[in-house]
């Protein structure tokens, strides 16, 4: 990155999110095109952890006091977590992950061999007890909405599943336009935040590590940095003023699976105990959102972009063509505003819409043939064209998530421009 893009200056400058003193600190709330991309990105995860076989759940974000003491966030991780509400005789906690649900709803069925893995997913709720002088913006947030997964699978398939896990990660990337900083082979220390139980290190950490080892990726290993259960391999971005962290992550659990008695029945219909992946694919959401802003300076992909189309009218005679336009773009999915010449001259309303991937100008010429003059983000100018050809053109680039704004464009430029 050549500029840094302070992500909470342009966040509320582009009207992404804000805050409030009676919310609270580390509470931002979403405006309605922060929301767009929150929703946008969430629908994106979704579908790929679909076509991936994951089966989404719901989990609730409260939970009793000794679900955590079973899986060991309350022994491990209660500095970080909220205090206990006393609720009709029990202490209840506002969840500080996942996976305990998980691995309760896992648990709320037989399963055999034949169904591993088994790869539950959730965009789901967490809190964190952050201290006051570590939130900030996006980053650092007290209610957390987590892209979280679980593999539930026999310790045979642990290094297969990984490695799909890591492609994910990999690929949304490129549709992100994310690039990560480095891969770290997260080990623990020999702090005390960890749990001792034998065994509970060594496979997992091999696993892991061949799993790097076989994807070709650079990695370090740094100590100190596990989940209190296990080791990951966690991916580390860096954003405009050189601050290093963890966006999404790869963690083999044996430990929970131990605590919670999960098994399944194997083909000698014995009870066996299964391997728990916990897999993210891009972290929570507002940490993605924060760092894809300085990323791109509010310029995010099309598909990603808040409005995906601007839509310029030369003037008021023009203004019926724009509105059918928008109407058509509507019906395609493909989020458009128009900005008339209420809005000021069109070398003013391209400035505004400088963010804006695609400007579609439409002057008399246009409105009369049934063409419009497309404007690409990056300073393109296209010849104008038949409104069904581009929108066709936007259309398949955004639904297959490219980073490109436009592709074999030579044709369309006019003899004066220069891609």
């Amino acid at each position: 990155m050549t500029t840094v893009h302070e992500h909470r200056r342009l966040g509320r400058e582009l009207g992404l999110f804000d805050t409030d003193p009676l919310i609270g600190a580390g509470l931002p709330y979403w405006l309605p095109d922060g929301a767009t991309v929150r929703h946008t990105l969430e629908e994106y995860i979704r579908a790929v952890e679909r076509r991936a076989g994951y089966q989404h759940v719901y989990s609730p974000v409260l939970g009793k006091r000794e679900l955590y003491e079973i899986s060991g966030h309350w022994a491990h991780y209660s500095d970080d977590m909220f205090p206990p509400m006393d609720l009709g005789g029990e202490q209840v906690v506002l969840r500080p992950s996942l996976c305990p649900h998980h691995a309760l709803i896992y648990r709320s069925r037989s399963h055999s061999y034949r169904e591993l893995p088994l790869r539950m997913a959730e965009l789901g709720g967490m809190y964190r007890s952050e201290l006051s002088g570590v939130l900030g913006g996006l980053t650092r947030v007290r209610a957390i909405q987590l892209n979280d997964a679980h593999v539930f699978c026999t310790p045979g398939q642990v290094a297969e599943e990984a490695q799909a896990a890591l492609r994910m990660i990999r690929r949304a990337y490129e549709a992100l336009g994310i690039t990560p900083t480095r891969y770290r082979l997260s080990l623990p220390d020999s702090g005390g935040k960890y749990v001792t139980a034998p065994g509970m290190w060594e496979r997992p950490t091999a696993l892991l590590t061949d799993v790097l080892d076989r994807s070709g990726l650079p990695y370090e290993a740094a100590g100190g940095e596990a989940a209190f259960y296990g080791p990951k391999i966690d991916v580390q971005v860096t954003d405009g003023a050189g601050r290093e962290s963890t966006l999404s992550t790869v963690q083999v659990d044996f430990h929970q699976p131990e605590r919670f008695d999960l098994h399944y029945i194997g083909a000698d219909g014995a009870k066996h105990r299964p391997v728990m992946i916990h897999r993210s694919v891009i972290g929570s959401v507002e940490r993605a959102v924060a760092h894809l802003v300085e990323q791109h300076g509010g310029a995010f992909p099309a598909w990603l972009a808040p409005t995906q189309l601007a839509v310029l009218p030369v003037s008021d005679t023009e203004l019926p063509d724009a509105t059918g336009l928008a109407r058509r773009c509507t019906r395609l999915g493909v989020r458009t505003e128009i900005l008339g010449p209420d809005r000021g001259s069109l070398a003013a309303r391209v400035r505004q819409a400088r963010l804006v991937p695609y400007q579609a100008v439409i002057g008399a010429k246009e409105a009369a043939d049934g063409h419009v003059a497309l404007r690409l983000r990056d300073g393109r100018r296209l010849a104008p064209r038949p409104v069904s050809d581009v929108l066709t053109r936007i259309g398949a680039l955004i639904g297959a998530h490219s980073t490109d704004l436009w592709a074999d464009t030579a044709s369309w430029q006019r003899p004066d421009q220069q891609p």
